[in-house]
């Protein structure tokens, strides 16, 4: 999914929550500073009758103003400019409707004249810092893969330099009219050549693609439409192409470059913040009840397996990041070698997943003589999904997600196609569609795939609510679908 640089505050909400945190801190110092301190003197109806209509001013101004439009772009001197417009506005607006609500009298007016002050200095700080936040913690994981000609590269680095895209980290150059491939050219390496390009991209963590071309080269409407069905973000120079926007996408600016930027999805600053807020909050949660949880099952696990409690595989994240995933071990410590005996009996086809009727490598699994089976402390933890616990430590670092696509495994992912890596243009969660699905009873990877893209294109933070929800609900039954 594309992070969208949006013009109205709506689309910058993280932004507007900031000013208005800085607003009311401002409006509490003053009343402070005016009234020596927490006195009956300012604590009292007209002033909580204030602070409402301070709120009220704070969002109709950004309303009305699109204070923050191309925020992430603006310098120091332009963005103390936006700041000091913005802040004029809100006393105004304040001034305003004090007067029309018959509040203006009784109001102090050195508080009045103090509060713009204090405003402007914690709202310029603030956005200066939470800039620098977004640009070097935010942008600086984000990687861009440069397609274009070789002839070209020096330029387009140079181009790159202004703006928001300037901290992205340039991974690589593809180039399109040489075979160039194993090279370095301005210090960024050749990664692939025209010809095995989408199989690099396929295999390779590999966040947005910028494709540059000469001006007057018709637009690569194949290159893009693999791209597209990679889930890759892809940014594609506009010159003098003027052809119509296709669907989901949106002009965009990388460097001196304007862009046309397709994306299964675009989400704003406001809403990734909420998600990650969500992860967080979710994450601390998890982590205590694994904490919990750890003290009972501990003991159980080494009983009946000798051998670590908690265990990491290498799993594929986000465009094809690489992590350790966390699990309670319900499998013996030969799992992995006994998997290739067990390969045919795999219900998923094509082998993109891996799914049994019945594991005997889970702890407590067996078959007896007479063809029964048996089941264990390893079957319980796994129907009850106690084993997912420990990913709630992979959501604390950013790895995961409370609700995403699920991580396959680096043999899975080798066996991918473009339109399977399209499932990963997100970041992976602990739960997601096609579990609440009934994941027991999905043994076609497409139809995986299917529902994934569809939670991609269609997300939003109601729907991971809503996913969360029916999470708990099919852990609390126990029936088997998660």
């Amino acid at each position: 999914m594309y992070k969208r640089k949006a013009a109205s505050f709506w689309k910058h909400f993280d932004f507007l929550i900031i000013d208005m945190i800085c607003m009311l801190a401002a409006l509490l110092l003053s009343l402070l500073y005016r009234f020596h301190g927490l006195t009956s003197g300012w604590v009292q109806d007209i002033y909580v009758r204030v602070f409402a209509l301070a709120i009220v001013s704070e969002i109709v101004t950004s309303a009305a103003m699109s204070p923050f439009k191309n925020v992430l772009k603006r310098g120091y001197y332009h963005e103390l400019v936006k700041t000091i417009q913005h802040v004029v506005f809100v006393e105004l607006v304040l001034v305003f409707s004090l007067y029309i609500a018959q509040l203006a009298d009784p109001v102090s007016r050195s508080v009045m004249a103090l509060f713009p002050v204090l405003y402007l200095l914690f709202a310029y700080i603030a956005r200066i810092l939470w800039k620098q936040f977004l640009k070097y913690r935010v942008l600086a994981d984000r990687n861009i893969l440069v397609v274009t000609y070789s002839d070209m590269a020096p330029e387009v680095l140079e181009n790159m330099k202004t703006g928001e895209y300037q901290t992205i980290r340039t991974n690589g150059f593809i180039f399109l009219d040489k075979p160039m491939a194993g090279q370095t050219v301005c210090n960024i390496p050749v990664v692939a050549n025209q010809d095995d390009m989408m199989e690099y991209i396929c295999r390779n963590w590999v966040d947005e693609v910028l494709v540059v071309l000469p001006e007057g080269t018709k637009r690569p409407n194949k290159l893009l439409q693999q791209l597209s069905e990679a889930g890759v973000t892809r940014h594609y120079v506009i010159v003098t192409n003027s052809s119509r926007l296709q669907h989901n996408e949106i002009v965009d600016q990388i460097g001196k470059y304007t862009v046309m930027t397709d994306a299964m999805n675009s989400v704003t600053w406001g809403q990734s913040l909420m998600k990650r807020l969500m992860d967080i909050v979710g994450g601390l949660f998890g982590c205590l009840f694994t904490g919990i949880l750890y003290l009972f099952l501990a003991p159980a696990i080494r009983r009946q397996s000798p051998g670590p409690v908690i265990f990491s595989q290498t799993r594929v994240g986000k465009n094809g990041r690489q992590f350790k995933m966390y699990k309670f071990r319900s499998m013996y410590m030969d799992a992995e070698e006994r998997k290739k005996e067990l390969e045919e009996q795999n219900r998923v086809q094509d082998g993109m997943m891996f799914k049994l009727d019945f594991d005997p490598r889970i702890i407590g699994n067996e078959i007896l003589p007479d063809g029964t089976h048996k089941t264990g402390l390893g079957d319980f933890i796994r129907r009850t999904s106690l084993d997912e616990f420990p990913q709630f430590i992979n959501v604390l670092k950013g790895d995961m997600s409370l609700v995403g696509t699920r991580p396959p495994t680096l043999d899975e992912w080798e066996k991918y196609g473009l339109h399977h890596r399209a499932r990963m243009a997100t970041k992976p969660g602990i739960t997601g569609l096609w579990q609440v699905s009934g994941r027991s009873n999905i043994v076609d990877f497409e139809e995986v795939v299917r529902l994934d893209t569809d939670y991609i294109r269609s997300w939003s933070i109601g729907l991971d609510i809503k996913i969360l929800f029916k999470t708990v609900m099919c852990v609390v039954k126990r029936d088997g679908s998660m």
